[in-house]
C-alpha cells in the first residue's frame, strides 16, 4: 500500500554517481541501507503528500519540465533532519534558478488545487539530497564523521523531474528539463 507521493529532482550521471558512492559508504559500514532498500534514487524532493493522484500532477511536472533547462547544482554541505526519521543530507546551495523552479511548481499545483504541506511551501522548504534514513541514534555521529570526508561541493546539474510513489519508490513518469518527451 502506497505512503505517499512525490516530486522529485534528478541528477545527471556524474552527479547521481557521487550521492550514489555516499549511500554505498553508509552501507558498506552498516549505518544505513534504508534508500537502497526501498529503491531510491538520489534526489531533491519537491513536494510529497500522503495522497495525491499522479495523474493530475503529470501536466503539471511535464508543463514545467518543458520550460526549463537544466539546473546548476552544487551539494555544499551535510545537515540532518534528527526529528524526522534520522534523515541526513547534502544540501544544495539554494540558488536562486532552484528556489524559482520551486516556486513556479508551487504555483502551478496551486492553480490545480492541489494542498501543498507546511514542509514544501517555497517560504519554508529545505532542499536537499537524502543520503540515510533511519540511522540509529548510536550511529549518528559516525554517519556524521563519514560525510565530513566527502569531498564536497560535488557539482553538476538537475535534468529530470518525476513523479513517485513510495514506499518501495516506484517512479510513475519523469520527464527531461527542457523537452516534452518522457525521459
Amino acid at each position: 500500500m502506497s505512503q505517499g507521493y512525490g516530486i522529485e529532482l534528478y541528477f545527471d550521471p556524474a552527479l547521481e554517481n557521487q550521492v550514489l558512492k555516499a549511500w554505498n559508504i553508509l552501507a558498506r559500514r552498516q549505518i544505513s541501507t534504508r534508500l537502497i532498500e526501498i529503491e531510491s534514487r538520489p534526489h531533491i524532493t519537491l513536494f510529497s503528500t500522503p495522497f495525491t493522484d499522479p495523474l493530475k500532477l503529470e501536466n503539471i511536472v511535464k508543463t514545467l519540465a518543458s520550460r526549463q533547462e537544466p539546473l546548476a547544482i552544487s551539494l555544499s554541505s551535510i545537515g540532518s533532519l534528527a526529528n524526522y526519521n534520522n534523515v541526513f543530507f547534502l544540501a544544495p546551495t539554494p540558488s536562486l534558478a532552484l528556489l524559482q523552479f520551486h516556486s513556479q511548481l508551487c504555483d502551478a499545483m496551486k492553480k490545480e488545487d492541489i494542498e501543498i504541506g507546511e514542509d514544501y511551501r517555497p517560504d519554508s522548504w529545505i532542499p536537499y539530497c537524502p543520503v540515510a534514513e533511519e540511522v540509529p541514534k548510536s550511529r549518528m555521529a559516525e554517519a556524521f564523521t563519514v560525510l565530513r570526508d566527502l569531498k564536497l561541493p560535488v557539482s553538476g546539474y538537475a535534468m529530470d523531474i518525476g513523479v513517485v510513489e513510495f514506499s518501495p519508490v516506484r517512479e510513475h513518469f519523469s520527464f527531461m528539463l527542457g523537452n516534452t518527451v518522457e525521459a
